[in-house]
């Protein structure tokens, strides 16, 4: 009996069809792979797109601590210049804002209050991003915090140049002995906790030479071993330095 060429176009078709569909359906689980978002390539895109706000939040604080620093320094030395009769080498930033002195206000405000507000914001990102650091990391952050605010203090309360021993004139040496006491040791404890955090030890180096900069200047200024002026400067930069260095730490 012969097969008629209906049947037989079946049967040559069948092998061929199912080839067809079994690629069809491979390229289809394939294409499926690919435009799961659980896969490796979904998974990288997310972590691209969750760092991609940080940095841009990273590059942004380090914009604002830096436009801080050159607003302090420049505010020191452009209402240095305008003061006649001011040195850098005799006499202390303090007197910019003192009672009775010309542009006074301007400079407490350019000088201490704007820089010292940003950067303790700084700070306080700072203590953020340290919650998965050890407590000593968030217990320096804090510091450096109140170390912050001291400095923008000590434009609120501003000396009395004709009388020293006043109350203001007291409140804002307060201010700036816990600018530096509150800086050094919190310093200590971010260069310490950094040595169990790979990602934080260049910035916790460059704390801790900023931390003996500053007590070194202060202490030898303290003790008439050096010139009070170019120490007190010597310490501003370094503190500022170091603020410039936590707005660039790792989150």
């Amino acid at each position: 009996m012969k097969a008629s060429p209906k049947s037989a176009g079946a049967r040559s078709a069948g092998p061929a069809s199912t080839s067809a569909g079994a690629r069809s359906a491979d390229a289809a689980s394939a294409g499926t792979t690919s435009a799961d978002p659980t896969s490796s390539g979904g998974k990288s895109a997310r972590a691209k797109s969750a760092a991609a706000p940080r940095a841009a939040g990273d590059a942004r604080a380090f914009a604002l601590a830096l436009a801080a620093a050159l607003c302090c320094v420049a505010a020191l030395l452009g209402f240095g210049a305008a003061l006649e009769g001011y040195s850098h080498w005799q006499h202390p930033p303090g007197l910019l804002g003192a009672r009775g002195i010309p542009r006074a206000l301007a400079f407490n405000l350019l000088g201490y209050v704007g820089p010292g507000l940003v950067l303790a914001w700084v700070a306080w990102r700072l203590a953020e991003a340290a919650r998965g650091q050890r407590a000593l990391a968030r217990i320096g952050a804090w510091l450096w915090l109140w170390s912050a605010l001291a400095w923008a203090a000590q434009g609120i309360v501003v000396l009395d140049p004709r009388d020293l021993d006043a109350q203001a004139s007291r409140l804002h040496a307060l201010a700036w002995l816990l600018w530096w006491l509150a800086f050094a040791p919190g310093a200590a404890l971010l260069a310490w906790s950094a040595l169990a955090a790979p990602a934080w030890r260049r910035f916790g180096a460059i704390a801790l030479a900023a931390a003996a900069v500053v007590g070194l200047a202060v202490i030898a200024a303290d003790a008439r071993l050096v010139p009070a002026a170019p120490a007190q400067r010597v310490a501003l930069l370094a503190w500022l330095a170091a603020y410039l260095a936590a707005a660039r730490a790792p989150r």
